[in-house]
């Protein structure tokens, strides 16, 4: 896409994965709300955040109207439609959610009654989990009308003020947050992940106007704040993330050649300071926006931004401020992973050890006699250790641990029952 400044010679050129329109929102949620659904699924945590100017369209695009739906109800429509491919029939599901807001950098549950919605909560951090906000309700739904319902009652709550641009401008942050259980039966063990679907709408950037009250520009102080400290994280991540790539590359370049060049290499990648080769340190704790989008931006989550742009020209800076946003966020590297219980996948470890060794005890056995066969007594001897792993595992030993003590006892067991 172009931008076309009024009056310049040279325009600004953008290359966007997808370029919609106002009226397109059921192919938006075609081409980015069912990602979403798919990656929850599959067992991921998954992000998605609107971008740009105040009037630009963000909160038409992730929350909508009566009239036009926006992404973040087809996605609760999406979770509970019977006829939709990301339910499985013969597993089971919870749904929680819950709804805060973030003012003045101060954290607001939306979905608390009326004398309590205005108290300021505490962002702490878990060494495991991650950025979580203490004390947030969250509220367990079983169809999309309640969910909806939740929906509908966080932006009644919203802290929202008149400007130049807009009669009724968001003057938050609003993340509506997902937490999507899933219980199946793989392989006759039970298995559980828990994703967890982040919805955000940014509130917009603006300039600071003398002419509104004091509110308001303190409003706005802290809206481009975090903005600001948004922008700074997407380009350290950004940075990190080619700087990663190009030392990847000349690793693999290098690698091909002599030992001599390897190290030339290596010295100059770990150079310091000096070389400029060093990571970026990123600022999350700046704000408390960048500080609970932490696993989103370049953590355990896969992560999608929706820029949304002013067609007038008057907007020809803040829209090129919003491509270069884009243009920096989609070079961040995630590193998402499957959120399984730690439980559950230690006792499918086991039972693939147990599987391995036995495959060890029948290649030893056919080298011995042409015909072996395992004794009845020895498998019942095997199936009572797994039937007791599977009960109990010691609190005070790590997975690890308890893996190799447990596949070291059944490898003992086998060879004294030769």
């Amino acid at each position: 896409m172009a931008v076309n400044k009024p009056q310049a010679i040279n325009n600004a050129q953008a290359t966007p994965h997808n370029i919609f329109s106002a009226s397109q929102s059921p192919q938006v949620f075609q081409d980015l709300g069912v990602s979403v659904l798919a990656g929850a699924s599959e067992g991921y945590n998954v992000c998605l955040f609107a971008y740009g100017q105040t009037g630009s369209g963000k909160t038409y695009t992730m929350m909508g109207t009566p009239e036009s739906i926006g992404l973040t109800p087809r996605i609760c429509q999406g979770l509970f439609c019977p006829e939709d491919s990301f339910s499985d029939g013969q597993n089971s599901s919870r749904v929680e959610i819950s709804f805060l807001e973030i003012y003045n950098e101060r954290v607001r549950d939306l979905l608390r009654g009326e004398q309590k919605k205005r108290t300021s909560l505490r962002v702490r951090e878990h060494p495991e989990k991650g950025p979580y906000v203490e004390d947030l309700s969250q509220h367990m739904v079983t169809d999309c009308k309640q969910a909806i319902d939740l929906l509908e009652e966080g932006i009644a709550n919203r802290m929202t003020a008149a400007t130049h641009n807009h009669d009724t401008s968001s003057r938050s942050h609003a993340i509506f947050t997902i937490q999507y259980t899933q219980a199946t039966l793989e392989n006759n063990l039970p298995s559980e992940t828990v994703s967890k679907i982040n919805l955000v709408d940014l509130a917009g950037s603006e300039r600071a106007d003398p002419q509104y009250c004091r509110d308001r520009l303190t409003e706005g102080s802290n809206i481009n704040k975090s903005l600001v400290t948004l922008g700074i994280v997407i380009s350290a991540l950004a940075q990190n993330s080619q700087m990663s790539s190009s030392c990847q590359s000349i690793n693999s370049v290098a690698s091909e050649g002599d030992s001599s060049t390897l190290g030339s290499h290596s010295s100059s990648l770990s150079g310091g300071a000096g070389g400029g080769r060093r990571l970026c340190f990123i600022p999350y704790r700046d704000s408390v926006l960048t500080w609970l989008l932490k696993d989103s931006l370049g953590g355990n989550s896969k992560t999608i931004m929706i820029a949304t742009v002013s067609p007038s020209a008057n907007s020809y800076n803040e829209t090129l401020s919003t491509l270069r946003y884009a243009a920096h966020a989609r070079n961040i590297v995630n590193k998402p992973r499957v959120n399984e219980d730690a439980n559950v996948r230690l006792i499918r470890e086991l039972r693939e050890e147990i599987d391995r060794l036995k495959s060890m005890l029948l290649s030893f056995e056919l080298q011995r006699n042409p015909s072996p066969s395992l004794s009845d007594e020895r498998d019942g001897n095997l199936s009572e250790m797994v039937l007791q792993n599977e009960l109990k595992v010691p609190e005070k030993e790590t997975r690890s641990q308890a893996s190799t003590s447990f596949s070291n006892r059944i490898f003992m067991l086998l060879l004294e029952s030769l």
